[in-house]
């Protein structure tokens, strides 16, 4: 009888073990069409939350193959039109008698606009330290890094495991959301 306990307790605790590794599979195979891609494109609104204010925004955002990302952002209306790139190195913004201005988060080192460029960066190259189902949709906990004052990323997949929503988190702060649409791999 004991015999028969103990081998459905190892058979319960495998089958978890099972389904933890076809989603971490799940979000390697995400990864590996990121990798293999020309470019993505996908809309993202955002969300930058300073404490005591948000911030709201929406972007048009196309990566490439490289890392780079280039953007133009859509709402709100009185800063519609800016465009910009951000790769590794640096970043630039393009604009027509418009300024945009966020002030910097993560011990001012990290603007809001950066937001989608972490997303990809994160999805292509970092550590996927956790994957499980949350309310019928697959979520990704990956560090950005593998240093100590890494971003967490927790990223929501939709049905066809492509990324919906994203939380970057700093020091176990939520700093900065995405909603994300209309995500293709080109």
């Amino acid at each position: 009888m004991k015999k028969a306990g103990l081998l459905a307790f190892v058979l319960l605790l495998l089958s978890g073990c099972t389904n933890q590794t076809e989603e971490i599979e799940r979000g390697m195979t995400l990864r590996r069409k990121l990798l293999q891609a020309s470019s993505c494109s996908f809309h993202a609104e955002i969300t930058a939350d300073y404490g005591e204010f948000l911030y709201t925004f929406a972007m048009e955002c196309q990566g490439d193959a490289d890392g780079n990302m280039t953007f133009t952002v859509s709402e709100p209306e009185s800063i519609a039109g800016i465009t910009g790139k951000i790769t590794e190195e640096n970043g630039f913004l393009t604009f027509d008698q418009q300024a945009l201005f966020f002030s910097l988060l993560t011990d001012d080192q990290l603007s809001p606009i950066s937001a989608p460029w972490i997303l990809l960066k994160t999805l292509r190259s970092g550590y996927l330290t956790s994957a499980g189902m949350d309310e019928g949709r697959l979520r990704l906990t990956i560090d950005d890094s593998y240093e100590e004052d890494a971003l967490q990323v927790d990223i929501w997949l939709d049905a066809q495991d492509m990324p919906e929503c994203a939380e970057i988190l700093y020091d176990g702060r939520r700093i900065l959301s995405l909603n994300v649409t209309d995500f293709r791999i080109l």
